[in-house]
């Protein structure tokens, strides 16, 4: 559905945002864009979305050129800063891009109050949009990228502003939009969040794609830091694990990076001593541990 191959883009003075990247996206796929900043997501949403036409390299939805697909079938952006009429109020708003995204006005009647409601915006619908809390303005940006149903959805950000709450409500959303023929694309710097809600991530630096992450992989890298929690048998930790270091909380430890093979050794050695296992498990995430891996060799 979404397809970019040796994507380039460069602006005025020779600034090169993208250098030759190559992505793809299916039907039925959330894909997450990853990287620090300056690495190019913008201006990769920008193609995408046809603002800007590339210096070289192809970029394809559907088959077709971004305005092209957009203009016929549209497509769902939710921005990363939300920008809408102060003195609109909520349900006026989405009525109004109901009506620049050509969603029939009986579609729209209906679809309306079923967006409110999904996004927890109901008791707000009258409220103007200044009046809104960052979380709710960030709501009602959603709720503007899904009017008329669009197959292809591309949020930048989208999880920015939410309370605890609504982040857990918003994974719950993002199920519920998943389906066989749409296509979401979600660039983020909360790598939890990506790793919760994509298939795959692109990691991208200086313009490339310097990493593809299959989120839902079980194989893991060959050597991780861990963290390990016991309730007793603290004291056999050295002895088992030299390099352990204490973590804060009594019980607690850091393990340096080991594989598994040497870890699970070490856990049952614990056991076997009498320790009691509360937990153990990495210090950070695959898709964090492939992040920093990925971008730490580009800027070596």
């Amino acid at each position: 559905m979404i397809e970019c191959v040796d994507l380039a883009k460069t602006y005025p003075g020779n600034v090169r945002a993208l250098d030759k990247l190559s992505l793809r996206a299916e039907r039925g796929e959330v894909v997450g864009i990853a990287g620090p900043n300056g690495a190019g997501k913008s201006t990769l949403i920008a193609l995408l979305l046809g603002y800007l036409h590339p210096t070289s390299g192809t970029v394809r939805l559907g088959g077709l050129s971004p305005r092209q697909y957009v203009e016929h079938y549209r497509v769902g952006y939710l921005s990363e800063l939300i920008a809408m009429h102060p003195r609109w109020r909520v349900d006026e708003a989405l009525a109004r891009f109901a009506l620049l995204a050509g969603v029939p006005n009986a579609e729209a009647r209906t679809q309306i109050p079923a967006l409110l409601s999904q996004l927890g915006l109901d008791e707000h619908s009258t409220k103007v949009v200044r009046a809104l809390s960052k979380g709710n303005l960030q709501r009602l940006g959603l709720a503007q990228a899904l009017l008329g149903d669009p197959d292809v959805l591309i949020l930048d950000e989208p999880t920015h502003g939410l309370d605890p709450m609504w982040l857990l409500r918003f994974r719950a959303v993002m199920r519920d939009l998943r389906r066989p023929d749409r296509t979401m694309l979600i660039a983020s710097h909360d790598l939890a969040e990506l790793s919760a809600l994509a298939d795959r991530v692109y990691i991208i630096d200086h313009g490339q794609v310097v990493r593809s992450v299959d989120t839902r992989a079980t194989a893991t890298p060959e050597a991780r830091e861990y963290r390990l929690t016991l309730s007793s048998g603290a004291a056999l930790v050295p002895s088992v694990f030299p390099a352990a270091r204490p973590a804060g909380a009594e019980g607690s430890f850091e393990l340096p990076a080991i594989d598994l093979a040497t870890l699970n050794t070490g856990l049952a050695e614990l056991l076997r001593g009498g320790a009691q296992l509360v937990s153990v498990a990495p210090t950070e995430s695959l898709l964090e541990y492939h992040f920093r891996d990925a971008v730490e060799k580009v800027s070596a």
